[in-house]
């Protein structure tokens, strides 16, 4: 599954990169995903998920910057480290060095969970 698992996670980082976040989670998350944030807020099920995603997504005014600055991937575990640079509409402004660690289950995302870099 390594080979397969590196072209899974490698084609979603390259969708994140070209700013389908939402388009990226829609293909890969299954519809069990449990994703767990920086503050340790946990969002479950596909529906509730893409909810919180979609909001997000759609209090961003511009995109300064999407990075993938590397990524790995074992067994059914993959990291993903990116810069992400957004203004908002409320006029704040949000820079995160975030690492993203996925673990896949029949080529789907069952959960993602979202830590701070240095």
């Amino acid at each position: 599954m390594k080979k397969n698992l590196q072209e899974l996670s490698n084609a979603k980082n390259e969708m994140v990169t070209n700013g389908q976040i939402i388009d990226a989670a829609d293909k890969y998350f299954a519809s069990n995903i449990k994703t767990i944030d920086f503050d340790g807020t946990v969002t479950e099920g596909k529906e509730a998920t893409m909810k919180k995603l979609n909001d997000f997504v759609g209090s961003i005014q511009k995109v300064n910057e999407i990075t993938l600055r590397q990524s790995a991937g074992n067994d059914n575990v993959s990291f993903s480290e990116y810069i992400f640079s957004f203004e908002m509409k409320d006029g704040s402004k949000i820079y995160w060095h975030e690492i993203i660690r996925a673990l896949w289950e029949n080529g789907q995302i069952v959960q993602e969970q979202y830590f701070e870099g240095l």
